[in-house]
């Protein structure tokens, strides 16, 4: 079940391309994302209406290197810009969803 995967045991799934069964539409999110799945992950989470969406949308708009829009849901979901680099961003969200 996903809730007991490791932060290792996700990474090892994007990385062999097998999604875990169980996944929350936030990890699934960033499980498509991680395995280069934007328009999947973005169209997982841009309807959804709370906070914790808004974040990974905002993670998802960073990427895509729309900063404007990005700070935009960075608001909505009451947090700021990290200045870790996106990779490191993925892995610190990874760490929160699955928790």
């Amino acid at each position: 079940m996903a809730a007991h995967l490791s932060v290792d045991e996700f990474i090892e799934s994007v990385k062999k391309r097998q999604q875990p069964s169980g996944l929350s539409i936030y990890q699934e999110a960033l499980w498509e994302e991680g395995c280069g799945n934007w328009e999947k992950a973005h169209a997982l989470i841009q309807d959804l209406p709370d906070k914790q969406a808004a974040l990974l949308h905002a993670y998802l708009h960073r990427v895509e290197g729309d900063e404007w829009n990005a700070r935009y849901w960075y608001n909505r979901a009451g947090a700021s810009m990290p200045a870790l680099d996106t990779k490191e961003e993925w892995k610190e969200l990874v760490k929160r969803f699955l928790t």
